[in-house]
């Protein structure tokens, strides 16, 4: 139960910010401790994990290990993954496997009961372990939430959506909150707790096109940033290549399998475009194959993807049943037209910087998922290893709150700085150009004008925000990833720069509110030939 005293509610010890994987694993690993998990919308929708498909990586097969578990993450994480990170992630998987299974998760088994151990890209043994197929983050949060439910120490509170944390005296004592309904409210809404846990997932939904849902928009960044955290490897962004577009927002993906079995990616004229950019041609690596489709989107407005071939979609309803129910939906017929896609944000791999137990740097503040950079993925994230970063560090951040719990805040915080909007409405034209803007050009592919044109508009729209939430802490977290890649003047792992193709000295970058107020001071004036171009395509778009 929430102790409330008129627009101040008392969380009790722990205030978890996010549902998700993340947010539930830690709240049961914290023990009989009163915790309270805070959710924008429902507990059962909102959080990215259950739309998981592939699984949990975790080195449990006889000719595996947890060493060659982290070599593959080092590998992949294009030189900047902390290495001692990979290595105590992969050698806790083991135990944090077993602690989901002690909480009711039905893991996929053979017939001898072994684990069943899947492949996924870049990794050089089975070692995804999943549930009921492509629907293990659904099937392992319905897991999580069931034992949250009956676990007399935990309590949710829904329909609230964090935007200021509070602090007092250097340390953070709770957040200020509104109605994630936007209905209006006298005054800030001061939920207090002794240590809170940010769990808010990801950055999608500053972008487009994005398969994230819509509370994965890049507050928490902005709530910490504002509070004095670091912001880490913010531009490393990774994309799908073929995400449905006009059918939905979150956007559907269109699974690989699809070009298995032959789909064609085709631009405009309904001409096939990837065999003159990789002999691999549809097969090449997901962010070739992102950055191609980007790239002939910028220039030609359209990418289809082409079921026709090989009798894909005369035979849709049996092949693949879910994305013929989209098709529709949404009017399509695959049979004569291909289908509109382009490349959709799909997971953050920088964030709010934390050590080795997700401490973010502020007394009393917590990060774990998503919304961290751990350094476990580096620049580029390996397959699967999501899941169970949220996992070990979930595990972790219990651990280390349990023994240093901060002492108990008295009631008077500092006020926020943000306040929350009450008309939705009246932002969603704002939000929309912020949408667009960060596609163009922080998306796949950047380069230097395009990056100077969207910080330039970003500071115009953080004028227009006038310290309303949540848009003004949304054109924040933009302006994080955006600075951070016009300063890496290089491609490496997610983020990827027209104008600087090759790789240079391997190196994080972090960021604070004081350093990125210090670069927009230096920040060149946008090239007026290069403003004419983009405002008109912004201004098509809309």
């Amino acid at each position: 139960m929430h102790a409330t005293n008129g627009n101040i509610i008392d969380a009790g010890d722990v205030l978890i910010i996010g549902a998700g994987l993340a947010g539930l694993f830690t709240a049961l690993k914290l023990g009989a401790r009163p915790v309270t998990i805070m959710a924008a919308g429902k507990r059962t929708k909102g959080a990215a994990s259950k739309w998981a498909q592939g699984g949990i990586a975790a080195a449990l097969g006889p000719e595996d290990s947890a060493a060659q578990h982290a070599q593959d993450t080092i590998d992949v994480g294009s030189g900047l993954v902390d290495e001692k990170v990979a290595h105590f992630v992969a050698a806790e998987a083991a135990a944090r496997i077993a602690d989901l299974e002690n909480l009711g998760v039905a893991f996929d088994r053979d017939a001898d009961g072994a684990l069943k151990l899947g492949r996924e890209a870049a990794h050089s043994h089975n070692r995804i372990i999943g549930v009921t197929g492509d629907r293990s983050g659904r099937a392992i949060m319905q897991a999580l939430l069931s034992r949250a439910e009956a676990t007399p120490s935990l309590s949710f509170l829904e329909g609230y959506a964090a935007y200021e944390l509070a602090m007092e005296d250097g340390r953070v004592v709770g957040v200020f909150a509104r109605p994630a309904d936007g209905s209006a409210l006298s005054g800030p809404l001061l939920i207090r707790a002794r240590a809170v846990i940010m769990a808010t997932g990801g950055i999608g939904h500053l972008y487009a096109v994005t398969t994230n849902p819509h509370g994965a928009n890049g507050e928490a960044l902005a709530m910490a940033a504002r509070a004095g955290a670091q912001i880490a490897d913010a531009e490393f962004v990774q994309f799908h290549p073929t995400a449905l577009t006009n059918m939905g927002d979150p956007a559907p993906l269109a699974t690989e399998a699809l070009r298995g079995e032959g789909a064609q990616l085709v631009n405009a004229e309904g001409h096939r475009f990837m065999p003159h950019i990789d002999p691999r041609a549809e097969l090449a690596p997901r962010d070739v194959v992102a950055r191609a489709v980007f790239d002939e989107i910028n220039r030609n407005g359209f990418v289809g993807l082409d079921l026709r071939p090989n009798g894909i979609a005369a035979n849709l309803a049996t092949r693949f049943p879910t994305l013929a129910e989209q098709c529709r939906k949404n009017n399509i017929d695959p049979t004569v037209t291909p289908l509109p896609i382009a490349p959709a944000t799909h997971f953050h791999v920088g964030g709010i910087k934390t050590d080795h137990y997700g401490r973010t740097g502020l007394q009393g503040l917590w990060a774990c998922g998503e919304v961290a950079s751990t350094g476990l993925h580096g620049g580029n994230r390996l397959a699967s290893n999501s899941l169970l970063e949220a996992l070990v560090f979930g595990a972790r951040i219990a651990e280390d709150v349990n023994n240093i719990m901060p002492l108990t805040m008295t009631a008077k915080p500092a006020q926020p700085a943000t306040l929350p909007a009450t008309d939705k409405a009246l932002l969603a034209p704002a939000v929309q150009k912020l949408r667009q803007l960060m596609s163009r050009h922080v998306g796949v592919l950047r380069n230097a004008d395009g990056l100077i044109y969207t910080l330039h508009e970003l500071e115009r729209l953080q004028r227009a925000a006038a310290g309303t939430a949540p848009f003004t802490n949304m054109v924040l977290a933009a302006q994080f990833i955006t600075m951070a890649a016009l300063l890496r003047e290089e491609s490496r792992g997610g983020h990827a720069r027209k104008d600087f193709p090759a790789k240079r000295d391997a190196a994080h970058s972090v960021l604070t509110l004081r350093s990125l107020n210090d670069a927009y001071d230096v920040l060149p004036p946008v090239d007026t030939g290069f403003a004419e171009i983009a405002g008109h395509h912004l201004r098509q778009t809309n």
